[in-house]
């Protein structure tokens, strides 16, 4: 539902309609005089989130009557503060900034039909939300963003199912979460910086493995961590930088011995 638009960089206070706001025909004077809101800081009836925001911070009791309010944006900052009970009916909301709102504070059972949501907003707040067996089908969700937030919020043994995905940047976050023992599964990756993190965390006795990689980034985080006594051929790397850091490395366990 397209909400309208308007300057509200403007000085001054309007409504979500773009309507001028004052306190001479708010309902809310009790707070006023009592310092629990203020026109152009904290105010349910300004367009601005920050304002609606402070506005239910400082008055969280009043959040339960704003769920049904016609502006998105209140209802989304008041699912903030609501009583949890009241948000069942959010998750239903045509907004998606809503559904996400409510998602956050419902408890998993509640939530999990939004798993399909048709908007990735939601789902992306599911997978921050899910564990489990309720984040599994999220790990092969359509949408990158949402499979990256589910790969974050996954255990390291769930993260397995992912070994394969298409996007690289997930498979790297995968190779920083798994297990140390699964990483080989990874030293062969088609992306060098998914093969750079295995180097980066698979056991130095493991890491001749990789000594061959085509790429000279990760043989350089191979020569930094590899076991000592299987530095020699990368001191002889083709690339400098290579050939360095192990050298580096020789040269101080010989001054050390």
């Amino acid at each position: 539902m397209n909400e309208p638009f308007f300057d509200i960089t403007a000085e001054g206070a309007i409504d979500w309609l773009g309507n001028p706001v004052s306190c001479g025909d708010c309902p809310h004077e009790e707070n006023r005089i009592s310092g629990r809101c203020d026109l152009e800081k904290a105010c349910v009836r300004d367009i601005r989130a920050r304002r609606i925001d402070r506005f239910f911070g400082l008055n969280p009791e009043m959040a339960d009557r704003y769920l049904d309010h016609p502006f998105f944006e209140v209802r989304a900052i008041a699912a903030r503060y609501a009583t949890p009970f009241r948000l069942v009916t959010l998750l239903s909301d045509p907004e998606a900034d809503v559904r996400a709102a409510a998602s956050a504070r419902l408890p998993e059972a509640r939530i999990l039909p939004l798993r399909n949501d048709p908007d990735r907003r939601v789902r992306i707040a599911l997978a921050r939300r899910l564990s489990g067996e309720a984040l599994r089908p999220m790990l092969f969700d359509e949408d990158y963003q949402v499979r990256l937030t589910a790969a974050r919020s996954a255990s390291p043994d769930l993260l397995l199912l992912m070994l394969a995905d298409n996007d690289p940047e997930i498979r790297r976050e995968v190779a920083r979460r798994i297990r140390p023992e699964h990483l080989p599964g990874l030293m062969r990756d088609a992306e060098p910086l998914v093969r750079i993190e295995v180097a980066r965390r698979m056991a130095p006795e493991r890491l001749h493995l990789m000594l061959n990689d085509a790429d000279f980034r990760v043989r350089f985080a191979v020569a930094a961590r590899i076991v000592p006594e299987a530095l020699q051929p990368l001191a002889d790397d083709e690339d400098e930088a290579v050939a360095e850091c192990a050298r580096l490395r020789l040269e101080d366990l010989l001054n050390k011995e």
